[in-house]
């Protein structure tokens, strides 16, 4: 049995390195657009082409991983990340710029799909959501310390040097998985006898009642945590605090969430995966409601602490809900339909405080996603199994998409 400790470097590092990288460019992508001439909606719409490749590359990824297996299609993914870096760092015009950066997007879905495949089949079930929660958590490190790499290389280089750190980043994770063990070798070569490949649209439609029963909670735990990253610097802005402060409040809210990933895992590998999932959709949806009461640097601070630790607690319980759901045959393709559902959710979040915000204040945008939460918290509470995570009946009943019992 591995623990995780022994697959670290093979399993945490290409994506540490990565995340980084990601960190270093993503704040510098709209002053990138707008030096080659953008006005300012298209150099926004840069930032959303980001998550616009990752649901163009989603199913196709799922596809992909099948035939040649994990490990090469993260090699072949950190490849494309670098392609998409170097492209932007040159960039001669807005059209040039876009193409690399939905490049960008296309590369960071199939990475995903593939490291959570990955770890899936690596680790033991009992360490399962551990594993998953602190790739999560290296995941937040990396954008945690990204842009403060990017800055610094920023300011003495100029805007393109940010995505040099990038493509130095992608790099350094392509040659990393070069090297380090491949320790899903076993199942790759029992991947290889099956002479037939299902398709990714086949395997969903067997699964169709898990996604649309836990499928459709994942949603609600994606644009809910989507809608934080959007609703704390408004509300920041909406107080009057300049943009100073108003990023000291997301990086210390940052800090929390990423300091508590661990926890989180040791308790849904311990206690079962609803023990995290729900706290962290009622904290979350409670800390929404609570933004608009605040006035001050200091009482927004608190609520974003609050936002903080409801998100941390929750670091990789998306991946484990879909790596416990997965069928241990055509997995990938399953976690391919997964991701599509958990990107959409990140997409459509701050989409609906955008089209909340045309009709209503800003404060009820923000109430109105804290009762999102807490509904998904209350859709979660029905479909997510409260037994024993090591329970074959347990799994069985999660990939049936089947209530739980309230007596288990």
């Amino acid at each position: 049995m591995r623990d995780l400790r022994s697959i670290a470097l093979s399993a945490y590092g290409p994506s540490i390195l990565s995340a980084v990288g990601t960190g270093a460019i993503t704040p510098v992508i709209v002053l990138s657009a707008r030096h080659l001439g953008a006005g300012v909606n298209l150099a926004a719409f840069m930032v959303a082409l980001l998550g616009i490749g990752q649901l163009a590359g989603d199913i196709p990824a799922g596809a992909l991983a099948a035939r040649i297996g994990e490990r090469a299609a993260l090699i072949g993914a950190c490849a494309l990340e670098a392609i998409g870096m170097a492209g932007s760092a040159l960039a001669p015009n807005v059209a040039t710029l876009a193409a690399s950066i939905f490049v960008l997007g296309l590369s960071a879905s199939i990475f995903g799909l593939a490291r959570q495949a990955y770890l899936t089949e690596a680790v033991p079930i009992g360490l399962r959501a551990r594993a998953l929660s602190t790739l999560g958590g290296v995941n937040r490190i990396g954008l945690f310390f990204g842009p403060f790499i990017g800055a610094a290389v920023v300011a003495r280089w100029g805007i393109s040097a940010a995505y040099v750190v990038g493509v130095c980043s992608s790099a350094s994770a392509f040659l990393l998985l070069l090297v380090v063990p491949d320790i899903t070798a076993g199942h790759r070569a029992e991947q290889l006898k099956e002479k037939h490949h299902r398709s990714v649209a086949s395997v969903l439609l067997e699964h169709r009642r898990t996604l649309r029963t836990i499928g459709v909670g994942v949603l609600f735990v994606s644009s809910t945590r989507a809608c934080r990253t959007a609703i704390v610097p408004l509300w920041a802005e909406a107080i009057g605090l300049d943009a100073t402060h108003t990023s000291l409040v997301f990086g210390i809210s940052g800090a929390i969430d990423m300091l508590l990933f661990y926890p989180g895992g040791r308790v849904m590998d311990r206690y079962g995966r609803i023990w995290v999932v729900l706290p962290s959709m009622l904290i979350l949806g409670l800390g929404m409601i609570l933004l608009p009461l605040t006035s001050s640097f200091f009482w927004i601070t608190a609520v974003a602490v609050v936002l903080g630790f409801g998100n941390g607690i929750g670091s990789g319980v998306v991946m484990t809900l879909g790596a416990d759901a997965s069928p241990a045959q055509d997995r990938v393709q399953f976690l391919s339909g997964w991701r599509l559902m958990s990107d959409t959710g990140n997409a459509a979040g701050p989409a609906l405080i955008s089209v909340l915000t045309t009709v209503i204040p800003l404060a009820g945008a923000a109430v109105a996603m804290g009762g999102v939460a807490l509904v998904g918290a209350g859709w979660l509470r029905v479909w997510v199994p409260r037994v024993d995570p090591l329970s074959r009946q347990s799994l069985d009943r999660l990939r049936r998409g089947r209530r739980s019992s309230p007596d288990l």
